[in-house]
């Protein structure tokens, strides 16, 4: 039996994704300089992906 094609493959280009997860953004905010780590981690502001 065969997989169904949407499941993907490895040659397959992955899409881009529109937000960054939240360890990217508390990674990426902090670099700018808007987060320190007494803040909450929840509510962050999404941030667009500069890939």
């Amino acid at each position: 039996m065969s997989q169904h094609p949407s499941f993907g493959g490895k040659g397959k280009i992955k899409a881009k994704r529109n937000v960054l997860k939240r360890y990217e953004r508390v990674r990426h905010l902090e670099e700018k300089g808007k987060w320190t780590p007494e803040k909450s981690v929840l509510g962050l502001p999404k941030t667009t992906v500069k890939e």
